[in-house]
């Protein structure tokens, strides 16, 4: 049973991490098929400059922003702080265990610190001990959370352990649906962001890549939740469509994603987008040479509900 609408699906502000060293990270290139190979020094300077524009253009249109900046050549997945921390309307933050050794050096306590101050998280949760036993969990890259239906999708991977997955959502009061998800090789999809985004109104998702003993419960499930679905292509996920996130602006509500996504939408997909929400496209093509995009990007601040 969905619980009912309470909670605002876009996030009341976002952070963004800008990259003074940036290149494809090495340790999660295995599983990420998504990932290219780019060690340059003007890969680094596109990279900062792409976040720079994209901060200007949020801002633009009223999204609040907080930029963090990160000066270690140690991080190169930095520019995706989504996968290591996410916020909830009840007042929880939690920190996620990362597959890649090098990815657990992206935790931030001077983030931590602001965010609690600023928005007043009062319940912390703390997953990466986790890590020591080999299970990981990894933000909003691994769970695609419904806030208005309290509803958390993942699909299955190394980097989204069934076990805690469940005790998160049943910490924080989410329906836990798991799922299996593959590409055209059965390569297992990675992360569930990659393949899915859920809006206020409808829901992008590559169904074609989900098992087919799972479709069947997640049609259901987006049903009862009022979601229209749109169904991507493999080629699609590929262009990065589903990696895309709903916000407010000062106009209403926006979906942001790459101008790579954009342009691969058709004309009836963004048809039916635009009677809720404005596109928004970034141009982030450097960035999505690690394996991610405009989704990735983006930590969601949802603030505290009583």
């Amino acid at each position: 049973m969905i619980n009912s609408f309470v909670h605002s699906q876009p996030p009341e502000a976002i952070v963004m991490v800008r990259p003074h060293y940036f290149v494809s990270n090495p340790e999660t290139m295995a599983d990420n098929a998504f990932q290219r190979t780019i060690h340059t020094e003007s890969a680094s300077e596109s990279a900062y400059d792409e976040v720079t524009r994209a901060v200007d253009i949020l801002e633009a249109v009223g999204v609040t922003v907080h930029v963090f900046e990160d000066t270690s050549n140690a991080t190169p997945d930095s520019v995706f702080p989504n996968n290591w921390f996410s916020t909830h309307h009840h007042g929880t933050l939690v920190k996620y265990p990362m597959y890649a050794p090098n990815r657990r050096q992206e935790y931030r306590q001077d983030i931590m610190d602001y965010l609690t101050e600023e928005y007043d998280y009062s319940h912390i949760v703390d997953l990466r001990d986790a890590a020591n036993q080999h299970e990981f969990l990894e933000g909003t890259g691994s769970i695609v959370f419904d806030h208005r239906n309290k509803v958390a999708y993942a699909a299955a991977s190394k980097r989204t352990h069934e076990r805690l997955f469940y005790s998160l959502c049943e910490s924080i009061g989410f329906q836990g649906v798991l799922f299996d998800a593959a590409d055209e090789n059965g390569i297992p999809v990675y992360h569930s962001n990659v393949l899915m985004c859920i809006s206020s109104q409808f829901v992008m998702i590559g169904m074609d890549m989900v098992a087919p003993k799972d479709r069947e419960r997640l049609y259901s499930l987006f049903e009862q939740g009022g979601l229209t679905v749109i169904e991507l292509s493999h080629q699609q996920i590929r262009n990065f469509c589903g990696n895309a996130i709903e916000l407010k602006g000062r106009a209403g509500r926006l979906l942001a994603l790459s101008l790579t996504a954009f342009h691969a939408l058709t004309d009836s997909q963004k048809t039916i987008i635009q009677q809720s929400n404005i596109l928004l496209p970034l141009a982030v093509s450097t960035i999505e040479s690690a394996g991610g995009s405009v989704r990735c990007m983006i930590a969601g601040i949802h603030r505290r509900i009583e």
